[in-house]
């Protein structure tokens, strides 16, 4: 499957090290926007969202490329559920519902 603007990513950075869930907004040569959340606060943030209490929510990023090492299609792999299904699971809607946006086609 493609990588394309909608889907659930992973970015993994560098310069300084870090990692970033969240919806990709726009893949250009010179950077990726993204709509997300550091991965470290993931967790915290889905059970405030599940919780109705107040969080931070997603906010939209831009990475210049030279920062970005990798990008990653949140999907499940085996038993391993994705953070998107996991957050589908945990708040009960899908977080196209949340965001109040489109799921990609595949």
């Amino acid at each position: 499957m493609k990588i394309q603007e909608g889907m659930a990513v992973v970015l993994s950075l560098h310069s300084p090290r870090e990692k970033v869930w969240g919806i990709l907004a726009d893949l250009s040569p010179s950077g990726i926007q993204i709509r997300g959340i550091d991965l470290n606060t993931f967790d915290d943030w889905v059970r405030m969202v599940a919780h109705n209490e107040r969080n931070i929510g997603l906010t939209y990023v831009f990475f210049p490329m030279w920062r970005v090492e990798r990008v990653s299609l949140d999907e499940t792999v085996g038993d391993i559920i994705s953070l998107e299904e996991t957050f589908r699971m945990r708040v009960g809607i899908s977080i196209y519902e949340y965001l109040g946006s489109n799921e990609p086609s595949s």
